[in-house]
């Protein structure tokens, strides 16, 4: 039984199915924010495409011995790569009926998101006989991961609640919202970036931690953390409300979390806590509201 258990943890986990359910509970935060009843073409969306995108990225960048890799999550996925290409596969097929499923202004966007996305990896450069592509320009790789999830999780459920009239944002509250949603996920996307600090030296990638050092990274990650609170705090709708103290709550987990993560903390620790922070935010708010 617990041999099944661990099998099938590992196959969520390192399929990036858990990732895919991230970006749903996101979605899920943003319309209960912005009072919406959730839109299941916006959530299988953002889910297919999660998966779609995450192991495209993975098998783009397979390594030459995979078997020997010394990530726990590179040896599992391509010990199941026939499994892997076709779900994936399935992924991105099943992304067209949704696309035409969603408005115009959503298609624009996810068009943008899914550009960007695709370039993450590809090397499209060349610099010498070095080929490189968008992640490996110095500080951009952060800043592409938070921007695709804040505007996929964020911006794509407004337009979407608002053009089937379900609410009504007004556009300086879709942009606080997103530079809450900025920092909260920029914070918590360092520490990967942590734990992958020597490997990133050695290939010459340029990370937060490699050009600013790992301690003084988990201080910007608290930084960044702390500037979300100060947004909850002067932009908080209602006064001190559920919403604000569940929010509040969820960010002092993530500082916490991140302040007792460490490179030598395995992948479990970073792929089901770390970024299951993303799921707790909602199952807080959802507490809170009944409280």
């Amino acid at each position: 039984m617990k041999k099944l258990f661990k099998s099938v943890f590992d196959f969520v986990l390192f399929s990036n199915v858990f990732m895919a359910l991230c970006a749903v509970a996101q979605a899920l935060v943003t319309f209960h924010l912005i009072g919406s009843r959730p839109l299941y073409t916006i959530l299988a969306l953002l889910f297919t495409s999660t998966v779609g995108i995450y192991n495209f990225c993975i098998l783009l960048s397979k390594p030459k011995s995979p078997e020997k890799s010394t990530y726990l999550r590179v040896r599992w996925f391509f010990a199941h790569h026939r499994l892997m290409v076709t779900l994936t596969i399935v992924s991105i097929l099943s992304l067209v009926p949704l696309f035409f499923l969603i408005s115009t202004e959503s298609r624009l966007l996810l068009i943008f998101l899914g550009i960007i996305s695709f370039a993450y990896s590809l090397p499209l450069f060349t610099l010498g006989d070095h080929k490189f592509g968008l992640r490996n320009i110095p500080g951009l790789k952060q800043f592409l991961i938070t921007l695709v999830w804040t505007m996929s999780t964020v911006l794509l459920p407004v337009l979407e609640a608002q053009d089937m009239h379900l609410t009504n944002v007004s556009l300086r509250d879709t942009t606080i919202l997103l530079a809450k949603r900025f920092l909260f996920i920029a914070a918590l996307t360092v520490p990967f970036d942590i734990r992958d600090l020597f490997e990133d030296r050695q290939s010459g990638l340029k990370t937060i931690p490699v050009v600013i050092g790992e301690k003084r990274a988990y201080l910007y990650c608290q930084f960044l953390l702390a500037g979300y609170i100060i947004l909850l705090f002067l932009y908080r709708n209602n006064g001190f409300n559920h919403d604000f103290f569940a929010l509040t709550l969820t960010a002092i987990l993530a500082g916490w979390l991140i302040f007792k993560s460490k490179w030598e903390r395995n992948e479990y620790y970073y792929f089901f806590y770390l970024d299951g922070v993303l799921i707790l935010q909602y199952v807080i708010l959802v507490l809170f509201k009944y409280i």
